[in-house]
């Protein structure tokens, strides 16, 4: 009689390796790009970053070996920690460039915002897994779903933070279109929400943030003020041209013309020492990413896994999307980071934490011996 190979063994075989291989390369590019964004900082935002990394694969590692109904069991509870997280930010949290967004534990500062994305995706994955519906949803069977969403976004808009805010929505409503929503019901929530753009415009945003909406449709107006970040990121990505500039060597990020370049505007300085080749390869690396992400969706055992493969595919992708085309001038700058590339612990675990859940969801696809 054969005895059956020792736990560890078995994960250790089943663990999706060209997904792993996808996120250490776009984590080294991370890191090297980091490096070369330190050059004239105090600060040492790769090596920072390093410690980050190793303790989100340690993190992911380790979420990858629970069972997936572990997650699935205390997705509402992790929301309400996270919602009661977002609650202490809002009255005791730390203050930076205007923002309250982190809590300060001491030896870092811990963003719940970003916990909210996986907090989201796990509650809408096992909503529509209890309901396993196989018609597709009214308006008025997704108010659940909905409100708690909507609840999140009201704690994260106040801080203020727009990006995020608009990160959340955008997952929620890619993992309710996969489960299917009536013609009907999505004509009425596309009227309602053009009805809603104006007042939240006038009444939702800050001052600053409406400068931001003014600068993007005409970027000549304030070319020394809310235009600049934006402007001398352009110049950046046109000044790499086609092979880059080559490492540590571009102007327009190392000389300060673009601030923010170690998270947000991360994008510009890869572009400007990597030119549109290295662009182009970054894509590609995030495309596989998505593309293993679904994969992972497609083989899941359950409804639950399915859905937790096209929420962390859709984290990632509306990530990348808002990021270039914020950096790009496509979009208004709404502060949002680009995944394993720029600058931020907070953000970076989150990141690997949706890997670690999507190794979950790979490795129990059958159960274990």
């Amino acid at each position: 009689m054969n005895k059956s190979r020792p736990f560890l063994v078995e994960w250790f075989q089943r663990l999706d390796w060209p997904l792993l291989v996808v996120v250490g390369l776009l984590s080294a590019l991370g890191l090297y790009n980091l490096r070369s964004a330190a050059l004239h900082s105090v600060h040492d935002f790769h090596k920072i970053q390093s410690v980050w990394f190793v303790m989100g694969v340690g993190v992911a590692l380790v979420m990858s070996m629970i069972h997936t109904r572990v997650f699935e069991r205390m997705a509402y509870v992790f929301y309400g920690a996270v919602i009661l997280l977002l609650v202490v930010v809002a009255l005791f949290g730390t203050e930076i460039n205007g923002s309250q967004r982190w809590l300060n534990l001491g030896v870092f500062l811990l963003q719940p915002s970003e916990l909210l994305k996986l907090a989201l995706i796990l509650t809408t994955a096992r909503f529509f897994h209890e309901r396993n519906q196989e018609s597709s949803y009214a308006l008025r069977q997704l108010w659940f779903p909905f409100a708690l969403m909507a609840v999140g976004v009201a704690f994260v808009l106040q801080q203020p933070d727009l990006g995020t805010s608009m990160v959340i929505v955008a997952i929620f409503m890619t993992m309710v279109l996969f489960e299917g929503v009536r013609w009907q019901s999505l004509v009425a929530l596309l009227l309602a929400v053009m009805v809603a753009l104006p007042f939240a415009y006038s009444f939702g945003l800050k001052d600053y943030q409406r400068d931001r909406v003014v600068s993007f449709l005409n970027i000549e107006a304030d070319a020394t003020g809310q235009s600049w970040q934006v402007r001398q990121s352009l110049i950046a990505f046109g000044s790499g041209r086609v092979w880059g500039k080559g490492h540590e060597e571009g102007t327009q990020v190392q000389k300060g013309f673009v601030p923010e370049h170690e998270n947000d505007f991360i994008a510009a300085n890869w572009g400007e020492e990597r030119g549109f080749m290295g662009m182009m390869f970054m894509l590609l690396l995030y495309l596989a990413f998505v593309v293993s992400a679904l994969n992972v969706s497609r083989h899941a055992k359950d409804r639950f896994g399915v859905l937790v493969g096209v929420g962390v595919a859709s984290l990632f992708f509306w990530h990348v999307v808002v990021n270039l085309a914020m950096v790009t001038g496509l979009l208004p700058v709404v502060g949002l980071t680009l995944p394993l590339m720029s600058y931020g612990g907070s953000s970076l675990l989150t990141m690997l934490a949706g890997v670690g859940l999507l190794l979950n969801v790979s490795t129990h696809k059958r159960p274990f011996r």
